[in-house]
């Protein structure tokens, strides 16, 4: 079989606590990687939390790499993985502010980075819409780039499709209910034949009352969901998946513990 295995993680990242987050992040990756993860997949805004611009403000975003993304590409390399990582970034010529993700290599460099198009507003108003459908080769597969709410539309979506994505992964900050996801990832995957996999959080926001201890990270192909899951701590969701069948071979989960002295 011609298996890839991926890592979601599916963090609780504390608001406005960016090193603390970071350091759950670098945790993540370690773990995903000495369970042999070829790729690791990280949560919609898991270094600062959703509602995070009350508390901390923007001024900490900064053009990236910044010296801790730099730290992450080098532990990229040094283990040998692919980490798709969602990070807040100012643009060095514009100053506008995005929610993005950026795919690093095995080889410890940025292969490209999606910003999110479909910015919904209110505690997401500090963010400047992407313009631009972006699709990763990432080896093993081409890989369409969403965040979040950017799976709602099948115009991106299927713009991705046209790019010639043969895998989507999405980044997600998105729990159940009446603004929920619904059915959105059943139907991408219908209409473009492409897997979809979403790796969501958990955790709870006080400013906004965002539970997101029902979120799930999701493999959803084929119009439904081959795996999902939710949790209330921070966990490690391993799944492999057959490149030529297209479906999933097998999946555990682990907890990803708390870092040492940040409590």
């Amino acid at each position: 079989m011609n298996l890839l295995r991926v890592g979601m993680l599916h963090l609780a990242p504390q608001l406005g606590r960016v090193d603390y987050n970071r350091s759950l992040v670098e945790s993540g990756v370690d773990l995903a990687a000495e369970q042999g993860a070829d790729w690791v997949l990280t949560p919609e805004l898991c270094v600062p939390g959703y509602t995070f611009t009350p508390h901390i403000g923007t001024d900490w975003i900064l053009a990236q790499p910044d010296e801790w993304m730099a730290g992450v590409m080098e532990k990229a390399r040094s283990k040998g993985v692919t980490v798709f990582l969602s990070h807040p970034e100012r643009d060095p010529h514009t100053g506008l502010l995005h929610n993005s993700v950026f795919v690093i290599g095995p080889g410890g460099d940025i292969m490209g980075s999606h910003r999110k198009i479909k910015v919904t507003g209110g505690a997401e108003s500090w963010s400047s819409p992407g313009d631009s459908l972006v699709v990763v080769d990432c080896g093993k597969a081409r890989v369409g780039l969403l965040v979040c709410a950017d799976s709602w539309f099948p115009e991106v979506v299927n713009g991705l499709k046209d790019e010639g994505a043969e895998i989507l992964v999405s980044a997600a900050a998105w729990a159940d209910g009446e603004h929920g996801p619904e059915d959105s990832w059943e139907r991408r995957t219908l209409e473009t034949g492409c897997p979809l996999w979403v790796c969501n959080r958990t955790g709870w926001e006080e400013g906004e009352h965002l539970d997101f201890s029902v979120a799930d990270s999701a493999v959803v192909h084929r119009g439904r969901r081959l795996l999902e899951a939710r949790y209330n701590s921070s966990t490690l969701l391993c799944f492999d998946w057959d490149l030529d069948k297209k479906d999933l071979a097998g999946h555990f989960t682990l907890p990803i513990h708390a870092p040492v002295g940040k409590p």
